[in-house]
């Protein structure tokens, strides 16, 4: 390990990385879906559903950050080596198709860039030379990556800055509703599904905090801050233009060929940590492998994917996540914080009962969508799994005393 990494990693990388990581298309096209619901109501659902989101991740972080493993690694407290397998593999296939959401909204905007431009109109060679940018920052390594990343999203700051003031100098935006009809919970939901997404990623990264407290404020506020800005942004533009493209957004301004490149930061910067972390999973499966060469066949496959597959709209893809990880780390962080188990038993294969309640959280979840709550489905389901854990595992705790009295 070199210098840097026996060091760790500041608070302030992990916050820059984490800003980096939401300063992204994906978190603004999100942000837009909420424009029915209005300006002013819009941005107190992003808030409280970042709240939540945000907090849920610096907690997933921090065990990270405690036990130095990687997410799906400290997933074995919970469910077992042979549990935390099979959720590597549901986050491989959930990184995969981030990868290529990412991977085809930003090649649709530098190719709607280059045709104003330049007449250029080749969104196929936009998806390639992201997805080689991409294999280029796995490359460099996430540990040689600051200073690079402190410039990146030095130059995404400023994109938000410009995104910003094009959209709020409009008059009246505040008080602006448009057609259409979204309840406040689904614009929650909405909201907490972005952060919740990145549950299986975090601790890949915050296990090399430089201490566990930075690790965890670092990476929530960068991601919080960053997050909530994208989404106001794509709620914004939605209501403004009716098309929260950011290169629209962009050339409006006109920024020329500057758009272009920082459309193409914005998408690498973020789909490096999904290409990434889905490399780190596959460690999880195969722990002979390289973890930099895993990585890059990840970027190469969902670049492969963007190419191939039409990917329009990612709605039903942010709530199966929703549905598989919510009761997944409502177990886990239940396990470490409340109930003290805090150890990887390499010798247990998989955790029944755990394993049950996962699953009775996933149809609950389903369910509650349906129902459409005030508060979304994430933080009902998390409370409800949270509670049934802590009940069961009392009373079969009680019935071993009893059975060895």
């Amino acid at each position: 390990m070199n210098s840097e990494g026996t060091r760790g990693v500041s608070s302030f990388s992990l916050f820059i990385l984490w800003f980096g990581a939401a300063v992204s298309i994906a978190e603004i096209y999100t942000g837009a879906l909420l424009a029915p619901l209005g300006f002013s109501k819009g941005i107190q659902a992003i808030i409280l559903g970042h709240v939540i989101g945000a907090l849920l991740l610096g907690l997933t972080g921090l065990i990270g950050s405690q036990q130095k493993v990687p997410a799906l690694v400290s997933t074995r407290i919970s469910f077992g080596r042979y549990g935390s397998y099979g959720f590597s593999v549901l986050n491989i296939l959930q990184l995969l198709g981030w990868t290529a959401v990412m991977v085809i909204a930003g090649a649709r905007s530098v190719n709607e860039i280059s045709k104003i431009l330049w007449g250029f109109d080749h969104q196929v060679l936009w998806s390639m030379m992201i997805g080689l940018l991409i294999c280029i920052w796995i490359m460099v390594g996430i540990k040689k990556l600051n200073k690079i990343n402190l410039l990146a999203v030095s130059l995404l700051f400023i994109l938000t800055i410009i995104l910003s003031t094009v959209i709020f100098n409009k008059p009246g935006l505040i008080n602006e509703v448009p057609d259409g009809g979204m309840s406040f919970g689904t614009a929650v939901e909405l909201s907490v599904i972005m952060p919740l997404s990145w549950l299986p990623l975090i601790s890949d990264y915050t296990r090399y905090a430089r201490s566990a407290k930075g690790g965890f404020w670092g990476s929530m506020g960068g991601y919080f801050i960053g997050s909530s800005w994208m989404y106001i942004i794509g709620l914004g533009a939605a209501i403004y233009a009716g098309n929260p493209d950011p290169a629209a957004i962009l050339l409006a301004a006109n920024l020329g060929i500057a758009a272009l490149g920082i459309v193409v930061l914005s998408t690498v910067t973020t789909t490096f940590l999904d290409a990434y972390s889905a490399g780190v999973s596959f460690i999880n499966l195969k722990p002979l492998a390289n973890e930099k060469s895993a990585a890059i066949v990840m970027a190469v496959l969902g670049t492969a994917i963007a190419i191939i597959t039409p990917i329009e709209q990612y709605e039903n893809f942010l709530y199966a996540i929703g549905s598989v990880f919510a009761p997944l780390f409502a177990i886990l962080l239940t396990d470490y914080y409340l109930l003290k188990k805090r150890s990887i038993d390499d010798r247990k294969n998989v955790y029944g009962l755990n394993t049950f309640i996962w699953a009775l959280g996933v149809l609950i979840y389903h369910r509650f969508m349906a129902m459409d709550l005030f508060l979304g489905s994430t933080l009902p389901v998390m409370v409800i799994i949270a509670l049934l854990s802590i009940i069961i595992k009392g009373v079969g705790e009680k019935w071993r005393l009893s059975k060895n009295v």
